[in-house]
């Protein structure tokens, strides 16, 4: 199934971000210095020292006494063949409790897979729980933010197809079940902007979801709130989507 590629604010920071990995491991643990990094990745400091910051914190790389970077054991483990799915689940379980701690709501990764929404991780607690999976999320796509997420990044013939599986079932009063409304919707939706849900897949939740897609492998990250957070609702999407870039970099390695 064709994707229609974009590109989004998280991929520019991770195909950065990558550059930067590159160079770093390169040297072999010798270290290597700002200002070699920004020679041979062509960053601006602007833009590099952000990132150095968000690799630093998320065990990507370290930095020695002498203010060299050098390749972290986060990253040592990602690209070891032997533990790279265990330590891909736990860095994407610290991740995503980070982000509903941060953010203070439920947090979620889907994927698009086989031809079906799935929710494959989910951080939720006490004071921030999951939405109520009322209905099957893998028929409610044209309802949920993480459904419509996961719709825009596949192309026009992929989206119709998916619809053409899935009856587009009203499930609240704001749920739209017009496919032509929900393709042009889809189709108008901008690349950088979150996808919002508001009370269209169940009554009483509100929700955000940003696209975290590596290569061929469709995916997005979402967040839900209750309705009476609803004022926090697009502060929060925009946190998630700054969050997105540690995601979608641990899923790319």
């Amino acid at each position: 199934m064709a994707l229609k590629h974009k590109a989004t604010a998280p991929h520019d920071s991770v195909q950065s971000a990558l550059r930067v990995l590159e160079v770093v491991a390169a040297r072999h643990g010798s270290g290597v210095t700002t200002v070699e990094l920004a020679r041979e990745t062509r960053l601006p400091a602007g833009r590099l020292a952000p990132l150095l910051r968000m690799l630093r914190r998320e065990g990507y790389v370290e930095q020695t006494a002498d203010g060299t970077y050098v390749s972290g054991q986060c990253l040592s483990r990602l690209t070891s063949a032997a533990h790279h799915d265990e330590a891909l689940r736990e860095k994407l379980r610290r991740i995503l409790d980070g982000l509903r701690d941060s953010i203070g709501a439920a947090v979620y990764i889907s994927r698009y897979v086989d031809g079906e929404v799935r929710v494959t991780d989910i951080a939720a607690g006490p004071r921030t729980p999951a939405v109520n999976e009322w209905v099957d999320f893998r028929s409610s796509a044209h309802a949920s933010a993480v459904g419509k997420s996961l719709l825009t990044q596949l192309d026009v013939n992929g989206r119709r197809d998916h619809l053409s599986r899935h009856k587009m079932a009203r499930l609240t009063s704001r749920t739209i079940t017009n496919e032509r409304v929900l393709l042009n919707r889809l189709a108008a939706q901008p690349a950088t902007v979150p996808v919002l849900d508001l009370q269209e897949y169940a009554v009483g939740t509100v929700c955000a979801a940003v696209p975290i897609t590596a290569g061929s492998s469709v995916g997005c990250l979402a967040l839900s709130l209750p309705v009476e957070h609803a004022h926090r609702l697009r502060e929060a999407a925009d946190t998630l989507n700054r969050g997105a870039a540690p995601v979608l970099l641990s899923l790319a390695i």
